[in-house]
């Protein structure tokens, strides 16, 4: 009995087992599916723990995850060679280079009689205490501007469109540029202010486009191309600089 009840513990305490693996560039990579109802298409991330994670939307299965991961294998393999980031790389400091409005800008720290600022292109933030991490507060600055511009754009682009949307909210999400409900809400990324403009315009249109298709079908993709022709373009910008979103 005390043996029964060991083994039982032992297994217990063992990791679970990878729901499948990739062999990327001579490595064996684990995979795990996590399925999301809310979820409308199949999305890949490399974890820290170097396990290639696919949410599966509601309509989706493993066997299309895994392949939407072997078609995704050319990008794994850049993740992998990357160094693994440690707490001072995610810091932001004097000097440090960040992407705003699709260009690197390097921030800048000056100390004054009044308190310091860090500038970047052409914003100031002024900071409330001064400290080595110049990153929450630049963060909160760019979610200000995010709150002031990025609304007044997509309903500029849903009237053009003559798409009638019921409220614009902006967040900050881990693993989705937006997203928006039946109900006609569309939510955006605060993060969008560190793409080029026409990446921001595209995210507006890819989510007004799915107040005429909730899904992601080839009649819903060929309303995007129909009202915007860089769609593709963006869609490489977004998968080569995904990481803003983690």
């Amino acid at each position: 009995m005390q043996l029964d009840l060991f083994s039982r513990l032992r297994n217990r305490l063992r990791p679970a087992a990878p729901d499948a693996a990739l062999r990327v560039g001579g490595t064996e990579l684990p995979v795990e599916f996590v399925r999301n109802p809310k979820a409308r298409r199949y999305i890949l991330r490399l974890t820290p723990e170097r396990v290639a994670r696919v949410t599966v939307p509601r309509s989706g299965n493993r066997a299309e995850a895994l392949a939407f991961a072997r078609r995704e294998a050319a990008w794994l393999e850049r993740q992998l060679a990357r160094p693994p980031r440690s707490r001072q790389a995610s810091e932001w400091r004097h000097g440090t280079a960040i992407l705003f409005r699709g260009e690197r800008v390097a921030l800048q720290l000056a100390t004054h009689a009044s308190g310091c600022v860090v500038t970047f292109a052409d914003q100031a933030v002024t900071l409330r205490l001064a400290g080595t991490n110049l990153r929450p507060a630049v963060e909160r600055h760019l979610w200000q501007l995010a709150a002031a511009e990025l609304p007044p754009r997509l309903l500029e682009l849903a009237a053009s469109l003559q798409v009638t949307v019921q409220r614009v909210s902006v967040r900050s999400q881990r693993s989705r540029w937006g997203s928006c409900s039946r109900a006609g809400t569309v939510s955006l990324n605060w993060r969008l202010v560190q793409t080029p403009d026409f990446v921001r315009d595209y995210i507006c249109v890819h989510e007004l486009m799915h107040r005429r298709e909730m899904n992601h079908s080839a009649r819903y993709w060929r309303h995007v191309a129909g009202a915007f022709p860089r769609w593709e373009e963006a869609e490489r910008w977004l998968k080569a600089n995904g990481g803003l979103l983690r």
